[in-house]
């Protein structure tokens, strides 16, 4: 379920299926996607806040329902929200509390601002899930982080903290839990205060020269990602998930 709420010129979306760590279902990815893509011409909206239910960011794609579903098109809701991340015009902030896997990770790359919590802990498992970076991680990353980082990050596929990621430098802030989402709403009514045409013109211009490159980036990913999802090791690592068990890439 996605909540989402406009007030004093912030649009704030709430992923909102704690029962679920806040996985995402197609049906999801679509309502953000609206809601993002409505807000881009709403003049009554200048900033937009993303922030988990409870105590948990995302902990990416609701894995039945993506197998189900695989987003092969680009007309799927779940290119469609990549898309209007990676386009959308006015400012975007992020409040990450507890887990922010895959996606979860990779749409904090398209956030202007990005607040956590302590706790929060961040993945990209996609090399292990036998997979590739999606959502143009793959040259947003190195772009960001530097390519001795990012090649951490994305091949090991391990779990990390805050610090990381601040180190990183796609987290803006680490903020007490306690203080985390007033903290980032506190941000985006700053920048809601501010001359609305002189913003969205600077993130132009911030974001103009490589934007190119993340489209390109974000069109190859998703060809590649296709092959992979049909492949044998992702196969072996899926089936391993939901048996609960050890992969075996040794045959491969």
């Amino acid at each position: 379920m996605i909540k989402t709420e406009t007030r004093d010129r912030v649009l704030r979306i709430e992923i909102a299926r704690p029962e679920k760590k806040n996985a995402l279902t197609q049906e999801m990815y679509g309502t953000m996607a609206d809601a993002l893509a409505a807000a881009d011409g709403d003049p009554a909206v200048r900033v937009a806040l993303i922030h988990g239910a409870r105590d948990c960011f995302t902990a990416g794609n609701d894995l039945k329902d993506f197998l189900n579903r695989p987003p092969h098109s680009e007309a799927s809701p779940t290119h469609r929200f990549l898309r209007g991340i990676a386009t959308f015009g006015k400012p975007l902030l992020a409040a990450v509390n507890g887990a922010a896997v895959g996606i979860g990770t990779t749409m904090l790359l398209h956030c202007d601002l990005v607040y956590a919590a302590p706790g929060a802990r961040f993945q990209l498992p996609f090399v292990p899930l036998g997979l590739v970076p999606e959502a143009g991680s793959s040259f947003l990353l190195p772009y960001i982080a530097g390519y001795q980082r990012a090649a951490e990050l994305l091949l090991l596929g391990q779990p990390f903290d805050a610090d990381k990621a601040h180190a990183a430098g796609f987290v803006t802030a680490i903020v007490p839990e306690g203080e985390l989402l007033d903290r980032a709403r506190a941000g985006a009514l700053a920048i809601a205060a501010l001359p609305p045409a002189a913003v969205r013109a600077t993130k132009a211009l911030m974001r103009g020269r490589f934007a190119p490159r993340v489209t390109e980036a974000m069109n190859e990913e998703m060809k590649v990602f296709s092959e992979r999802l049909a492949s044998p090791e992702a196969h072996e690592a899926m089936t391993a998930f939901f048996e609960k068990r050890k992969p075996d890439f040794s045959r491969f």
